[in-house]
């Protein structure tokens, strides 16, 4: 039951064309958002429809298959683990966000 504590399974859009970071151990990451869409009614009868917003980072041999196959507007699926980091900008103001660790990638677009 370890694996089921922190698993996010998605399928969304991309939102832009995936930005490749290169280290200089050599080492690739890729990050790209991914939008999930919801709807339901409201207490009215209308139909609603809301875009979520996600960021995901993939680290190791997936960075290839999105580096060369993944591009804005492509569907996918993404398997992978929540993480919230920090940092401080310049002028000392804290930053927070939320990534999805992608362990698994499906393309479902042609």
């Amino acid at each position: 039951m370890n694996t089921l504590r922190n698993k996010v399974q998605l399928i969304g859009r991309l939102g832009q064309d995936p930005e490749i970071v290169n280290f200089t151990d050599g080492n690739k990451m890729a990050k790209f958002s991914l939008a999930t869409d919801d709807s339901y009614k409201d207490k009215k009868g209308n139909k609603v429809e809301r875009s979520y917003w996600h960021n995901i980072v993939v680290k190791g041999g997936l960075v290839n298959v999105v580096e060369n196959y993944i591009t804005k507007g492509k569907e996918i699926a993404v398997e992978g683990k929540l993480t919230n980091r920090s940092w401080e900008d310049k002028d000392g103001n804290k930053h927070y966000t939320t990534e999805i660790i992608c362990s698994e990638l499906l393309m479902l677009s042609k």
